[in-house]
């Protein structure tokens, strides 16, 4: 969706959709996304700059909602359970 449509520009009948602007914002979203990790999400070209090395902190932090995906799988697999396109539904209650 053209970022102009987005917030709020009614496209008339003669007009294009997509702006001019709209292309620079898409294409400058691209440029952005493309510079960063696959795992981690951050800035590639900051990540990997060996002035930063030091730069980052990480810390773990637990999904509940992982944690019992990963327990019932397991509980599963100890009943020797077939896995083969197996795949978790997690509710909260």
């Amino acid at each position: 969706m053209p970022r102009s449509v987005f917030l709020g520009r009614v496209v008339g009948g003669d007009e294009p959709l997509w702006l001019p602007e709209d292309r620079y914002w898409a294409l400058a979203l691209l440029e952005v996304e493309a510079d960063r990790c696959p795992d981690c999400g951050q800035p590639w070209c900051e990540a990997t700059s060996p002035d930063n090395e030091d730069a980052y902190r990480a810390a773990l932090v637990k999904c509940h909602a992982c944690a019992i995906s990963a327990k019932t799988v397991r509980a599963h697999q100890d009943k020797r359970g077939d896995t083969d396109g197996l795949h978790v539904n997690i509710n909260r209650h």
